[in-house]
């Protein structure tokens, strides 16, 4: 007996795109595309707005990417705060940085993740995106050809239901289920990680982003949104393992107390705003992002150890090149193929640094060859027709 086809899960019978994933990544992709005059569904298992694990940097390039698409102003309006020095650490000698104009931008930002993601989902919607929470992917639909049609979900409140699209799109992290039913290799793989613990606390410098370095240990100071700075402490993953039984908070103080002794000091009797949390570690990887009816965009695609805080700046460096590689040729290609020249020499520096295996002469060499990839990118996004036009 024939059963039916489960009922559409937005408003038209067939989309120029799915987006599954309403972080940055994929909200920012679903927003050029909607630009660009596409018909898109962007779905996200998670409430519009909710928080998430996240170091909140961005660096020059992200900054840029939202300068370019008009809306870093938003940013601003919300209370970010303006980043203009970076410290960093090395043992008891201290590299200061002034951020100067470039680009057209003249400072850095770190937005809570209550800020940004639902701005750009917000832009996307205004984009003409159609936009859908509580949904939660369940499978892919396939034609004959084994190409990608489409997806099938369960929808909060309503069951199941299906959606057809030219293109599916997974911006669902660095365990994406997109990734996952097509099947997507791993090109490239890096072992070493960080672990880490984060907090939220008052009474830090609100225009500063200051990084400290010392044998086997890592910190941060990250000023955002509501007055506080969001503090990281990071260890390998064997030290946090071991150290975890004790909890997180004594983990966090003791690591801190080594990494970032005068923050300690200012810390100290200070409580979090809200619970520390924790992150164990995983290794980077590039995955294959594109294939016959899909594409991977952000973690779900390349994923690398937060010890740079590079995530969410090459998750929106990532959303324009899938967005304009879509626009122009109607597959990936392009994409992964400019995606995998920028992203290797950051996934390489990255992992060396969260290997700990470092003395300060080599962590000071590694922050350079940082710093060559990230103006390498940089310079492209900066090359990028200035209208930010997908279709461009």
């Amino acid at each position: 007996m024939a059963t039916s086809s489960p009922p559409h899960i937005g408003s038209t019978g067939e989309y120029d795109a799915v987006v599954v994933g309403a972080r940055p990544a994929g909200a920012a992709t679903a927003m050029l595309l909607g630009r660009a005059g596409r018909r898109v569904l962007l779905v996200d298992r998670a409430e519009y707005g909710a928080d998430t694990l996240s170091t909140h940097a961005l660096l020059r390039g992200g900054v840029l990417q939202l300068h370019r698409w008009d809306l870093l102003d938003a940013v601003r309006e919300a209370g970010t705060p303006a980043i203009r020095r970076t410290h960093f650490h090395y043992g008891d000698e201290v590299v200061k940085i002034a951020i100067g104009e470039q680009h057209g931008v003249d400072a850095l930002y770190a937005p809570r993740r209550t800020v940004l993601d639902p701005l750009l989902v917000d832009a996307a919607r205004a984009a003409g995106v159609e936009v859908l929470h509580g949904v939660r992917v369940t499978g892919l639909r396939r034609d004959a050809g084994h190409r990608v049609t489409g997806i099938t979900a369960l929808i909060e409140g309503r069951g199941e239901a299906a959606a057809d699209a030219a293109v599916v799109i997974g911006a669902d992290g660095a365990g994406s289920t997109v990734a996952k039913l097509v099947g997507a290799s791993t090109s490239y793989c890096r072992d070493d990680a960080s672990a880490f613990v984060y907090g939220y606390f008052t009474g830090l410098d609100s225009d500063l982003y200051d990084w400290y370095f010392r044998p086997g240990v890592t910190a941060g100071v990250i000023p955002t949104n509501g007055g506080v700075a969001g503090v990281f402490a990071g260890m390998p993953p064997s030290r946090f393992g071991a150290a975890r039984a004790e909890g997180v908070d004594a983990v966090f103080r003791a690591v801190l107390r080594e990494a970032a002794p005068e923050i300690a000091a200012a810390l100290h009797g200070s409580q979090p705003a809200g619970r520390l949390r924790s992150f164990p570690g995983r290794p980077g990887h590039l995955r294959r992002a594109h294939g016959p009816g899909w594409a991977l965009v952000g973690d779900a695609g390349y994923f690398k150890d937060p010890i740079t805080a590079h995530g969410i700046t090459d998750a929106l460096r990532d959303a324009e090149l899938l967005a304009r590689s879509l626009a122009t040729t109607g597959d990936g290609a392009a994409y992964e193929a400019t995606r995998d020249l920028l992203s290797r020499p950051l996934l390489d520096a990255t992992t060396a640094l969260a290997s700990y295996e470092w003395d300060m002469p080599e962590l000071a060499a590694l922050h350079r060859e940082l710093k060559a990839a990230t103006d390498e990118e940089v310079a492209l996004l900066a090359a990028l027709d200035a209208t930010a036009d997908a279709a461009a």
